[in-house]
């Protein structure tokens, strides 16, 4: 057997950063909606955010559960969100630092809402992302 590879610690660092993504959302959408006079356009393009990171996290479940990958605990802890996981019969876990959490967070939610992430060097490298996933027509 063999222990959590970078694709398996991939996988689990966006399977706990995007659920945390989708809330920030969806805070957002209701502090738009109270203090905005005209809210639509905006809660359109978070709607349309929230749905491409649904669907994200919909693909990293699929192929968590196909490589054997299974979260059974997150924990806020101090310094950052602790998650435990079994990859392929081994127990491992992970802790994401609070201001790693802030900062990839904020690449995440540029892309998803169509904006250019190509300053962040090598991010796609660090989480589960599709290439020109929340890009618009013809970037």
């Amino acid at each position: 057997m063999q222990r959590a590879g970078s694709t398996e610690n991939i996988l689990v660092k966006s399977y706990v950063l995007l659920p945390l993504i989708l809330s920030a959302f969806e805070r957002d959408a209701g502090l738009i909606s109270t203090h905005l006079r005209t809210p639509a356009p905006y809660l359109d393009m978070l709607n349309a955010a929230a749905s491409a990171a649904t669907g994200d996290l919909r693909d990293i479940r699929h192929e968590m559960r196909r490589l054997g990958v299974k979260v059974y605990d997150q924990q806020r802890l101090k310094t950052g969100i602790e998650a435990k996981f079994i990859c392929r019969g081994y127990h491992d876990r992970m802790l994401l630092l609070y201001d790693m959490i802030a900062a990839q967070a904020a690449i995440h939610m540029r892309r998803y809402l169509g904006m250019d992430i190509s300053a962040f060097k090598s991010y796609e490298e660090q989480y589960w992302i599709k290439p020109g996933a929340g890009e618009g027509e013809g970037d």
